[in-house]
């Protein structure tokens, strides 16, 4: 394989409790191993894998925007409750126009009804939802799958 691809991992508000929070809900993995995890897995696949979590919407929607100079390809995130609740995340992602995919460790479609609409997942190119910590692998290998055609279709 050529050059890495930059990927960009995003948690939102409340995924810095995993393990801990709503274990029957969100499982006892912390935030700390998914993204171990993950980032083992991105490593052998040719992936540098950033990531970032914060509890504060105007600091994930300043890293989107940083993510546009940081030549990041491809974005991952889990929005927790910001999906439900945030216009500016959306807009943000519009704006830097990088593709990304929406993870949800549990389904939001099978939990309250306002958990069911998210600001961002329309403009997404998917969603995972309650799959658990695999849908951030399942992310990933998604995610690098359609780089590597990008790149095979743009090189002819």
């Amino acid at each position: 394989m050529g050059n890495k691809f930059q990927i960009l991992l995003i948690n939102g508000p409340n995924l810095n409790l995993l393990g801990t929070r709503e274990t029957k809900i969100y499982g006892t993995e912390t935030l700390f191993q998914i993204i171990k995890k993950t980032k083992h897995i991105a490593q052998r696949l040719n992936v540098e894998l950033y990531d970032f979590q914060s509890n504060a919407e105007h600091k994930i929607v300043e890293k989107i925007h940083e993510s546009k100079n940081l030549k990041i390809e491809f974005i991952l995130i889990n929005p927790g409750a910001f999906a439900h609740t945030s216009i500016s995340i959306r807009d943000a992602l519009l704006a830097i126009q990088i593709p990304f995919f929406e993870i949800h460790i549990s389904n939001i479609f099978s939990r309250e009804n306002f958990r069911s609409h998210s600001w961002i997942s329309d403009i997404s190119n998917g969603i995972i939802s309650g799959f658990g910590s695999d849908g951030y692998i399942w992310a990933l290998h998604t995610s690098v799958n359609m780089l590597l055609k990008k790149n095979k279709y743009n090189d002819k």
